[in-house]
């Protein structure tokens, strides 16, 4: 598990949950789960991405959590969540898995739910798309800054190398390194921004995102980084059914916005895709009001809430 040295104040640090639970996936691993809000509220799911942790969404979860259910939980290996203890641990059916199990842990039979996904919590939802246990529940889908297939390819972390051979090797090489990021340095916060946040994120930002980032286990990140590396989830963006909004930031270098534009052109059910001038990989941290009001605007749409539930 992740050691936890996220922020511990401001609208960055994440809130205490209302009740937390744990979700046992199909191979036994067991995900950890928050959920936040009142009963009976609308219902939202959380999937952070790579090397991340529930506290990625605490500005997400203190504005929605007035007035909606907010479930969250850890991708195996991040957060309280324990890591696979055998190599096919690491994988999209893993984490397609977690998602199936999370959502029956936490939703009654039939109950709807919007379903937001950042980078490889995108990646879950779209592996996941067609399994019966999502469809039964998903009411709509957020995808924010994810990609469905080459994205060691496509990733722009490398300074100055065009697109190519090289630039594919030495990018796979710094993704998936085993070496340990060490502590929060200054010097370490400014690899991370320009690897990952736009120009523009503030200082308060960067610190949030580092701390969630250098908790995660490097064997973690290593491992992910390999489904990462081979990711091939082109199909299955097709074949996701569920009206799927997509956002993405036009500064970033992970998962560059012309993945966006190729997920929104796919999707059978595309509710637009918001591109947010300036911003990097990290958005619901980067631009918190503009992810957290599309989430607003599909609960108001899509999920309702029965009489007395």
């Amino acid at each position: 598990m992740s050691r936890l040295t996220h922020v511990t104040s401001g609208p960055y640090a994440p809130p205490v949950a209302a009740r937390e639970t744990t979700a046992v996936s199909a191979d036994g691993a067991r995900v950890h789960v928050e959920v936040h809000g009142p009963e009976g509220a609308p219902a939202v799911v959380l999937a952070h991405g790579w090397t991340c942790s529930t506290a990625f969404w605490a500005a997400q979860i203190r504005d929605l959590c007035t007035d909606h259910r907010v479930i969250a939980y850890d991708q195996r290996g991040h957060g309280r969540s324990v890591a696979p203890s055998a190599a096919d641990g690491y994988s999209t059916r893993a984490l397609a898995d977690d998602l199936e199990a999370v959502l029956a842990e936490t939703l009654a039979p039939g109950e709807k739910a919007v379903l937001v996904g950042h980078s490889m919590g995108g990646m879950t939802i779209m592996a996941a798309g067609d399994r019966a246990g999502v469809r039964e529940h998903a009411a709509a889908v957020l995808l924010c800054s994810t990609g469905s297939s080459a994205l060691v390819a496509e990733a722009l972390v490398v300074p100055l190398l065009r697109a190519g051979r090289a630039r594919t090797r030495i990018t796979r090489s710094v993704l998936g390194s085993r070496a340990p990021l060490g502590p929060v340095t200054p010097v370490a916060k400014r690899i991370l921004k320009y690897a990952t946040m736009g120009p523009g994120a503030a200082p308060e930002k960067v610190e949030a995102c580092a701390r969630i980032v250098h908790a995660c286990p490097r064997d973690v990140r290593h491992g992910w980084s390999s489904v990462l590396d081979a990711l091939q989830l082109d199909v299955e963006v097709g074949a996701l059914q569920t009206p799927t909004a997509v956002i993405a930031g036009t500064a970033d270098r992970l998962t560059p916005v012309v993945h966006a534009r190729r997920i929104a052109a796919a999707l059978p059910e595309c509710l637009g895709l918001t591109e947010l001038p300036g911003v990097g990989h990290m958005t619901p941290i980067e631009a918190p009001e503009a992810v957290t009001g599309r989430i607003r605007g599909l609960v108001a749409t899509y999920v309702q809430v029965k009489e007395g539930a």
